[in-house]
C-alpha cells in the first residue's frame, strides 16, 4: 500500500497545472478549517505543520511553480493565523517557509527520480522488446524496420530507423554509426531536432543496442551458414540418390542379361544424369594400342559427342592412356597442361578437365569409362569412387555377355557335332546297309527265278526272305529320316517340311514365307520343331488340324506350330519339348509354348538368322 501511495504521489510526469490550482485550493481550505477546529482545542497552539501537508502534496504531483505559489499561499495563511495571537512573523518566516521550500526541493528530486526510474524502465523494456524482434526474427532487415518503429514510439520520435552497415543519413535526420568493436556494423537514423533529454536517452541505449545488432548479425550469419549447409547436404543426397537410382537402372539391366549393345549406351547415359556430368565416353582397349569408343554421350546442346566406332592412339598424355598403363582410376584437372590426339579432341568440344575409371574383366584392363567438364577442376574428390561404380556395372555386363557367348557357342557346337553324327550315321546306312540289303535283294531274286518249279517250298521261301528285306530296309529308310532327313540337306526348309505335313497323320495347313536357304544348324532346328510338333499332335492333342506358319522377319526365323486338341502341354511333361529347347536355345532362339486346357496348343520359335 505504501509503494503504491508513493507511486500515486510521485509521479514521473506533472499533472496538468490546472488540476494542481483546484487541489492546492482545495487543500490550503481544508487546512484553515482543520486549523480553526484545532485551536478551539489548544488556543496558544499554532498548528502551523499542517500547512505542509498541502504543500508536499502539490510538490510530489506538479511542477516547481506552481509547488513555490502553493508554498507561499501556505506561508501566508500561516502568518494570517499565527498573527491573530501577539506572537511575532518569526516563526513563519524563518520556520514555515524554508521547510516549505526545502519540501519543494526534495519533492522536486523525487518527483525527477521516479521520472528517470520509469524512463530506465521503459527503457529497459524497450532493449528486451527489441532483442526479441532482433534475435528471433528471420528476416533481419525486416526485422530492424519493426525494432525502429518500436523505438520512435517509446521515445516520442518522429522516425527512428535502423539500417545494416554505414548508410548516409537521410533528409531531415541524423545517422549514429553502431560498431561491432572497431567493424561498423549498422547505422540508427533519428531527427536532426531531439531535445537533449531524449539525446541522452539514445546514447545511453547505444551499447545495448551495438551488442543486440551484433548478437543479430551474428545469428544471421550462422542460420545463412546452417542453410547453407543443409542446401549442399540436400544437394548432396539429391545427387547421392539420382546416382543410386542411375546404379540400380543399369545393374537391372545386367541382372537382365541384357546385351552389350543395349548396356553401353544406357551406363554412359545413367551416368551422365546420376552424376550431372556434361560428356561421358566409354571406351575399349585394343590390342595395336588404340582404344575404340564403344558408346558416348553429350548433355549440352549442339555439340556432338564421339561417333561409335572411332579409334584413337594410346600416345601423349590422356585420361585413358593413364588408365591403360596403370589400370587404375585418374583424373585431368586441366586439359590445357595435357597433348596428344586424344587431347586435341577434345578441346573442340570444350572440355576442360576429366576423371576416368578402367573397365577391368578378369583382372584385364579391357576399357575405361571417362567423364568430362567444361571448366577445370570442376571434378569432386570422389568422382573416381562414382565413376568406378558404373565401371564396374559395365565390367560385369561385359562379362556376364562373354559368358553367355561362350555358353551359346558350346551348346552350339555340341548340336553341330550331334547333326554331324546324325548325317554321318544316315550316310553310312544310306551308303551301307541299305545299299547292302537292295543288293542282296537283287541277289535273292536272282537266286528265285533259278529254282526249278517242283521246289516251290524253296521259292516262297525266298520270297519271305525278299520281303523282309524289303521291310528291312522300310526300316532302316524310316530310321535314316530320323537321324537327318535327306530332303533337308538337299532341298531346304520349306520342303522338309511339305514332306512332314504329308507324312502326317493330322491335316495340316501350312503357311510357309522361307525365300532361301538359311544356316544347317537353324534349318535342322526348325525342323525337328515342326516334326516334334506334329508327332505331340498326332499322339496326345486329339487335334483334327495342325496349322504350321513359318516366316523370315527382321533377321529372324519365326515358327509356329498351333492345333485345335485338348491342350494341356508341358515342356517337361516327356514330350520332347525340353530337348528343343535347349536346340533352339542353343542358336540364341527363344521356344515358347501355350497349352491351356481344352484351348489347344501353340508352340513358337524364333530363331535369329545371323544376317546381321
Amino acid at each position: 500500500m505504501s509503494n503504491r501511495f508513493l507511486a500515486l504521489l510521485l509521479r514521473p510526469t506533472a499533472r496538468p497545472v490546472g488540476w494542481g490550482i483546484v487541489v492546492a485550493i482545495s487543500f490550503i481550505a481544508a487546512e484553515v478549517v482543520i486549523v480553526h477546529q484545532l485551536k478551539r482545542v489548544a488556543p496558544d497552539n499554532a498548528f502551523g505543520a499542517i500547512f505542509l501537508l498541502g504543500v508536499l502534496v502539490i510538490s510530489a504531483g506538479w511542477g516547481f511553480g506552481l509547488a513555490v505559489a502553493t508554498s507561499i499561499a501556505s506561508a501566508a495563511v500561516y502568518v494570517y493565523i499565527h498573527l491573530e495571537g501577539s506572537d511575532s512573523l518569526a516563526p513563519a518566516l524563518f520556520v514555515f517557509l524554508p521547510v516549505a521550500l526545502l519540501a519543494n526541493l526534495l519533492a522536486g528530486q523525487a518527483r525527477l527520480r521516479a521520472e528517470e526510474a520509469e524512463q530506465r524502465r521503459r527503457e529497459a523494456d524497450l532493449a528486451a522488446t527489441l532483442a526479441r524482434v532482433m534475435l528471433r526474427a528471420g528476416d533481419l532487415p525486416r526485422a530492424l524496420e519493426d525494432a525502429g518503429r518500436r523505438m520512435a514510439h517509446v521515445l516520442n520520435l518522429s522516425v527512428a530507423a535502423l539500417r545494416l552497415g554505414e548508410v548516409p543519413a537521410e533528409p531531415g535526420t541524423s545517422a549514429i554509426a553502431l560498431h561491432d568493436g572497431d567493424a561498423p556494423i549498422g547505422t540508427l537514423l533519428i531527427p536532426t531536432d531531439v531535445d537533449r533529454s531524449t539525446a541522452r536517452r539514445l546514447h545511453r541505449m547505444i551499447p545495448a543496442l551495438e551488442a543486440l545488432l551484433a548478437a543479430a548479425c551474428e545469428r544471421e550469419q550462422k542460420l545463412r551458414a546452417a542453410q547453407r549447409e543443409v542446401e549442399v547436404s540436400h544437394a548432396q543426397v539429391s545427387a547421392l540418390a539420382r546416382q543410386q537410382t542411375a546404379l540400380r537402372r543399369v545393374a537391372t539391366l545386367v541382372a537382365r542379361g541384357a546385351d552389350t549393345k543395349v548396356v553401353y549406351p544406357a551406363a554412359v547415359a545413367e551416368l551422365a544424369d546420376g552424376l550431372g556430368a556434361e560428356h561421358v565416353t566409354l571406351v575399349s582397349y585394343q590390342p595395336d594400342d588404340h582404344c575404340t569408343v564403344l558408346a558416348a554421350h553429350e548433355s549440352r546442346e549442339g555439340v556432338q559427342h564421339f561417333p561409335v566406332g572411332e579409334p584413337f592412339p594410346l600416345a601423349g598424355d590422356s585420361l585413358s592412356t593413364r588408365i591403360y598403363r596403370t589400370a587404375k582410376p585418374a583424373r585431368i584437372d586441366d586439359y590445357g597442361d595435357v597433348d596428344g590426339q586424344i587431347a586435341g579432341r577434345l578441346q573442340p568440344l570444350g572440355l576442360r578437365s576429366g576423371v576416368g575409371a578402367p573397365v577391368i574383366v578378369d583382372g584385364q584392363v579391357r576399357g575405361a569409362l571417362l567423364i568430362g567438364s567444361a571448366l577445370p577442376n570442376a571434378m569432386p574428390p570422389d568422382t573416381e569412387t562414382r565413376v568406378g561404380d558404373f565401371a564396374d556395372l559395365v565390367a560385369t555386363a561385359i562379362a556376364n555377355a562373354e559368358t553367355r557367348s561362350e555358353l551359346t557357342a558350346s551348346r552350339a557346337r555340341i548340336v553341330a557335332a550331334s547333326d554331324q553324327a546324325r548325317r554321318r550315321f544316315e550316310r553310312d546306312l544310306h551308303d551301307g546297309a541299305q545299299q547292302r540289303i537292295v543288293s542282296l535283294g537283287l541277289e535273292l531274286r536272282t537266286l528265285q527265278s533259278s529254282v526249278p518249279p517242283e521246289l516251290d517250298t524253296l521259292s516262297e521261301g525266298l520270297t519271305h526272305a525278299v520281303d523282309g528285306l524289303g521291310g528291312l530296309y522300310t526300316d532302316l529308310q524310316t530310321l535314316s529320316r530320323g537321324l537327318h532327313p535327306a530332303i533337308l540337306s538337299k532341298g531346304g526348309l520349306a520342303p522338309a517340311i511339305k514332306t512332314l505335313a504329308r507324312r502326317s497323320s493330322v491335316p495340316v495347313r501350312l503357311d510357309l514365307d522361307i525365300d532361301r536357304r538359311l544356316a544347317e544348324s537353324i534349318e535342322v532346328a526348325a525342323y525337328y520343331v515342326v516334326a516334334e510338333a506334329l508327332t505331340n499332335a498326332a499322339k496326345y492333342a486329339e487335334a483334327t488340324e495342325v496349322s504350321v506358319r513359318v516366316a523370315i522377319r527382321e533377321c529372324e526365323l519365326h515358327l509356329a506350330v498351333s492345333d485345335d486338341g485338348v491342350g494341356g502341354a508341358v515342356s517337361g511333361g516327356g514330350s520332347g519339348l525340353i530337348g528343343l529347347k535347349d536346340r533352339v536355345e542353343a542358336l540364341s532362339g527363344r521356344l515358347r509354348i501355350a497349352s491351356p486346357t481344352g484351348g489347344g496348343t501353340t508352340l513358337t520359335a524364333t530363331i535369329p538368322t545371323g544376317d546381321d
